[in-house]
């Protein structure tokens, strides 16, 4: 039914970062929209963004720039592009009046993942060498990264560069074949920390108001994924966060109808946190985000919301 309603003539134009893992991760949309639509055709266009650009800036001194959307989203509302494929980590929650989230399919591994440098022996946070563990996990010591995942890797990897170890989505690494990189997975029950809103899953972007295209994706969307990450995102934009500020999440299906929530506010250096946790019975969007608004509300009647303060106020002024 959906196909007929489609310009089976016209190349259907998916639109992603330039980078390794992007066109991966558009390659998989690609391929299973092309089971659900065969007499479609495909096309996958990349583009440079902000982020990709500005690979020194620590992120969290873009506030809230649209690091790796703004660009892509210009093409689609152009015209130029009929869906935009991402991390749903790198979306911000507010988007342009002109597009909206259609989809979240399937989400993959949401847990970070500790990487260390290649040739040394340790195998977890726990291992590392005492002087280089301080804060969260004692006497870490924490240096900024920017960079796709394979740069990333060569930084860590230089026998000459400061860094021992990285922490990195352990779905990046998994996507492109690399999950033999991985040392330790970090999730809560693992020893490790909370994860990133919405890591773990894509988001894909159409036009607002494009039914054709909503129709022919929620054919992707995969629901206790949507509700969940959904809940994340109330979470963040109810708080006032962005995908650049120290908000950690976990969300997990307790029973087949109950959603747990647990969420923690960090301050940049680690010297302040607040952390809470929620359930209840989901069934809808609305459920959904009403939970992460309550979970987001005892944070910052708990101190989340001073914390989130003192982070923007402070944050160096970028044109």
């Amino acid at each position: 039914m959906v196909d007929n309603l489609l310009n089976a003539h016209a190349p259907l134009r998916i639109g992603t970062r330039r980078s390794n893992l992007a066109v991966v991760q558009a390659e998989g949309i690609r391929d299973s929209l092309q089971k659900i639509a065969p007499d479609r055709s495909y096309q996958i266009e990349t583009l440079h963004t902000l982020g990709d650009r500005d690979q020194s800036t620590a992120l969290y001194n873009f506030g809230d720039k649209s690091l790796w959307t703004t660009e892509l989203e210009e093409k689609l509302t152009s015209g130029q592009l009929d869906v935009i494929v991402h991390c749903l980590k790198d979306m911000p929650t507010k988007l342009p009046d002109s597009c909206e989230l259609a989809a979240i399919p399937q989400r993959d591994d949401p847990r970070d993942a500790l990487i260390v440098k290649a040739g040394l022996p340790y195998t977890s946070l726990q291992t590392l060498p005492e002087r280089r563990r301080r804060g969260y996990v004692p006497q870490l010591r924490f240096a900024n990264l920017r960079g796709n995942v394979e740069t990333r890797l060569a930084k860590v990897d230089d026998p000459a560069s400061e860094y021992t170890c990285m922490v990195m989505s352990a779905a990046w690494l998994e996507r492109i074949g690399l999950q033999s990189r991985i040392s330790q997975y970090l999730g809560s029950k693992d020893g490790g920390i909370f994860h990133a809103v919405g890591q773990g899953a894509l988001g894909l972007e159409i036009r607002r108001g494009d039914a054709h295209m909503q129709e022919l994706l929620n054919r992707l969307a995969d629901t206790k994924s949507t509700l969940a990450c959904l809940a994340e995102r109330s979470l963040m934009r109810t708080l006032e966060g962005g995908c650049s500020v120290p908000i950690g999440v976990e969300t997990e299906w307790v029973q087949p109808d109950q959603l747990r929530i647990s969420a923690i506010v960090v301050s940049l250096d680690g010297s302040k946190s607040v952390e809470d946790t929620l359930e209840a019975r989901i069934a809808t969007t609305c459920e959904a985000e009403v939970l992460a608004q309550n979970l987001a509300a005892r944070l910052a009647q708990a101190g989340a919301g001073a914390i989130l303060n003192d982070i923007n106020a402070n944050r160096p002024a970028k044109d």
